[in-house]
């Protein structure tokens, strides 16, 4: 296959994927997000990437958001939403992650693939992607992609489009939050 044809294939996997998104608890998701004092996103390897692009525009449009491990990160509170996106629910680190912030008394929020996982166990919000899990070795093979480049990239779709019902809801525009790009480039 040519690289257009793989594009063609990975966009017609992401329209798949995105259409078999349930809509059930976005709206207490982005209620969450909207009355948290701040917003804490974290997630490993390439999700944490996609997370680290939610808490940008997070933080474009005036929410407290941060980014977990970072030098600048403000301590968390039980006033406070972690939102950990994880494709497995199994990673250890994010696992100790979201006990704490439940023991500290915040609110718990996970998307992830598998809503019976570890973390999901614990969270308080639990939204549901589809993907496939990176070890395909087992079961059915959902995606033509490695590992879990299907869920990752579901997940910044996701993330985006909670974006702009958040926009909505605030009534902002590209405009308004251009304000609080950095300028320092």
């Amino acid at each position: 296959m040519k690289t257009h044809d793989y594009l063609k294939a990975i966009i017609a996997e992401l329209d798949h994927a995105t259409s078999q998104t349930q809509a059930e608890g976005i709206e207490n998701f982005i209620s969450s997000i909207i009355s948290s004092e701040k917003v804490f996103v974290t997630g490993a390897g390439r999700s944490g990437l996609m997370g680290k692009s939610f808490a940008m525009r997070l933080m474009h449009m005036g929410i407290n958001a941060f980014v977990t491990g970072e030098t600048v990160t403000p301590p968390f509170t039980g006033k406070d939403l972690l939102i950990v996106g994880t494709g497995s629910g199994k990673t250890e680190s994010l696992l100790r992650m979201a006990e704490k912030a439940k023991d500290i008394g915040g609110t718990v929020a996970t998307v992830t693939i598998s809503s019976d996982s570890p973390i999901a166990e614990i969270a308080d919000l639990i939204l549901q992607l589809p993907g496939s899990p990176k070890d395909q070795t087992t079961g059915d093979k959902q995606t033509i992609q490695p590992m879990g480049s299907l869920f990752e990239q579901t997940l910044l779709l996701f993330y985006d489009a909670i974006i702009l019902r958040i926009m909505e809801i605030k009534g902002l525009n590209t405009h308004h939050m251009y304000g609080n790009h950095a300028n320092l480039e």
